[in-house]
């Protein structure tokens, strides 16, 4: 008898189990909103003083400031170490917005210098993130009072207002990083929170960066190719040869459930105005350069494979392929064990760089050489 109940337990267990998962896979973005959002009403935060971003502090990465994180490159497929980085200026300059990494509930805006995990994390996606760009851009990559994690999966006024300070803060450390760099070609890159200031930054700064954008990396963050696109000035990249276009990507394995970000963003007014529709959301590929084609596991040159921890990683080639289908990057292959940062729906968000960082890599190289021979 005892035997029996035992085993009438382990099969309630065992539903229950089953149950959840189902649970978070239909339902993870309503789970994931009411555990992430600030329990306490927005505070405007206090002014920055005037200069900052002539400051060195005010970067976590930049040029003239050694080390450098984004100088940082993975081992070999085989494990060698890579060779020491050139300190010579490279042929254009990259200005990279890192995606939240503030978790906690306190308060709608991080300070510009977090510290604890969100600060450690900030330094990790700049490290596994723009380092794919330092073969051909110096990198700048700004701290800013980014908006809170549970700002992005609901909606109001608080949220608003706190992308909105976050957003001021990147429009100033750009300035700061023009004036620098008045002169040579421009590459933007971001990751989610990092891609949505960039594209509003596109929409207001145009006539800045007119005919001196090589290309435009806005990944995580979808794009509405008739709502979005036109205000950035760009195209959608078709070819690795192509300048002056953008790549965007979102990347899902299947079964795929993408409601999160289509729930958040669909129906919302675009850049150009007009209304977000799923069926215009732009999805490029990065193992093929462009909007069109599905490139196999053996097409990937290399994802990131940790190493001991958060401080190394080794190249993997030939693991992960890609296809776009219906606005979002689908994976093919044995996707290995990345983290234990996969959000509901197989959702790889927080890998979209790592997966493709060689492909990447090899991308931003193909279109610096068209910039360079035309």
């Amino acid at each position: 008898m005892c035997a029996r109940r035992f085993l009438i337990l382990v099969a309630i267990l065992t539903f229950m189990v089953v149950a959840g998962a189902f649970a978070i896979f239909q339902f993870g973005d309503r789970v994931l909103a009411d555990m992430t959002k600030p329990t306490v009403p927005f505070e405007e935060p206090a002014p920055e003083p005037e200069g900052r971003y002539e400051k060195a502090d005010a970067w976590l990465a930049r040029p003239d400031v050694r080390p450098s994180p984004a100088e940082w490159r993975p081992r070999s497929p085989d494990g060698e170490m890579p060779p020491p980085a050139t300190l010579a200026p490279r042929g254009a300059a990259l200005f990279y917005v890192h995606p939240t990494t503030y978790l906690e509930r306190d308060r709608w805006n991080a300070a510009m210098r977090p510290g604890g995990e969100a600060e450690a994390r900030a330094t990790l996606f700049v490290k596994s993130q723009a380092s794919a760009f330092n073969a051909v851009a110096d990198i700048y990559a700004p701290r800013y009072r980014q908006a809170a994690f549970g700002a992005f999966l609901v909606d109001g006024e608080d949220a608003a207002r706190a992308t909105d300070v976050a957003y001021r803060d990147v429009a100033e450390a750009f300035d700061a990083f023009l004036a620098a760099e008045p002169e040579r070609p421009i590459i933007l890159a971001g990751h989610s929170q990092g891609s949505l200031h960039l594209l509003r930054l596109l929409d207001e700064r145009g006539d800045a960066l007119k005919d001196r954008i090589v290309v435009a990396y806005i990944v995580g963050w979808p794009v509405d190719a008739v709502a979005d696109l036109p205000a950035t000035g760009l195209s959608v990249c078709r070819s690795r040869n192509q300048v002056g276009c953008l790549m965007s990507w979102q990347s899902f394995a299947e079964p795929a459930n993408p409601n999160l970000v289509v729930n958040a963003w669909a129906g919302e007014k675009g850049l150009a105005g007009g209304t977000r529709q799923r069926a215009n959301m732009v999805c490029t590929n990065p193992l093929t350069g462009g909007a069109e084609g599905s490139a196999p596991p053996s097409a990937n040159p290399g994802l990131l494979l940790p190493e001991d921890g958060l401080g190394d990683a080794r190249l993997a080639p030939g693991m992960v392929g890609a296809r776009c289908h219906d606005g979002f990057l689908l994976l093919s292959g044995e996707i290995p064990d990345l983290g234990r940062y996969v959000l509901p729906g197989n959702n790889y968000h927080v890998y979209d760089y790592a997966l493709f960082w060689q492909a990447v890599r090899a991308d931003v190289q193909g279109r610096m050489a068209a910039w360079t021979s035309r």
